[in-house]
C-alpha cells in the first residue's frame, strides 16, 4: 500500500465588496485527472520541499490568479484523509480583493463560485451507504449538493469560523465515486 501524497487546499475568506464576506468555490474542468467535473477548494499536491501553506497559496495563483502571501495566512483546518490516497491540509487565507479582479485558468477551473458565509451557514445532509459505517457529508450551496472532502473542510470551516464550535471531521465519509 502506497503512503497517502499529502495536498493543500486553500479555503479563502474574501471579503468582496459587492456580495460581503464568502469563501471561494470552484467546480473542477472534465479534462483534469484527478477528480474531473467535482466541486473543489483551489488546491493540489505538494510539489517536493514545499509545506502545505506554501503550496496552497501556489495553487491558489495557478488555479485563480489570486497571488496571496503567508501574512494572508490565518490558520489550519484538520487534515482530511481521502479515500483516493491524499491527506489534505485546509489553509484558511483571508483577502479583500475583488472577486472580479480573479482570473480562473481555464484548465482547471470551469466555473468560480463565490459562497458567502450566510450561503455557507446551512444544515449538512448526512447519507448512509452500504460501503461504510461513517456517513456522507453533503452541504446544500450553490444550487448543488457538494459531497466530502470539499464539503467536509467546508463544515469545519463554518463551525469553527462562524460558531466557534472545535468541530473533528475526519469521520465523515465521501460519496464512492470521489473514492477513484
Amino acid at each position: 500500500m502506497r503512503p497517502p501524497r499529502r495536498a493543500a487546499v486553500a479555503v479563502v475568506l474574501l471579503d468582496d465588496p459587492q456580495r460581503g464576506p464568502g469563501v471561494l468555490l470552484t467546480r473542477r474542468t472534465s479534462k483534469l485527472r484527478d477528480h474531473p467535473g467535482q466541486f473543489a477548494l483551489p488546491g493540489g499536491s505538494l510539489d517536493p520541499g514545499e509545506d502545505a501553506v506554501t503550496a496552497g497559496l501556489r495553487e491558489l495563483d495557478e488555479e485563480l490568479g489570486l497571488r496571496l502571501g503567508p501574512s494572508d495566512v490565518a490558520g489550519l483546518l484538520d487534515d482530511y484523509p481521502t479515500r483516493s490516497g491524499f491527506v489534505i491540509t485546509p489553509v484558511v487565507m483571508t483577502t479583500g480583493v475583488a472577486l472580479e479582479s480573479l482570473v480562473p485558468s481555464p484548465d482547471e477551473v470551469a466555473r468560480l463560485y463565490h459562497v458567502t458565509l450566510d450561503e455557507l451557514d446551512v444544515e449538512p445532509y448526512y447519507l448512509e451507504i452500504p460501503e461504510s459505517d461513517r456517513p456522507v457529508v453533503q452541504l446544500p450551496i450553490v444550487g448543488h449538493r457538494v459531497h466530502a472532502p470539499t464539503a467536509a473542510v467546508m463544515l469545519q470551516f463554518t463551525e469553527v469560523a462562524l460558531h466557534d464550535r472545535a468541530t473533528r471531521v475526519d469521520g465523515l465519509e465521501q460519496p464512492v465515486f470521489a473514492w477513484r
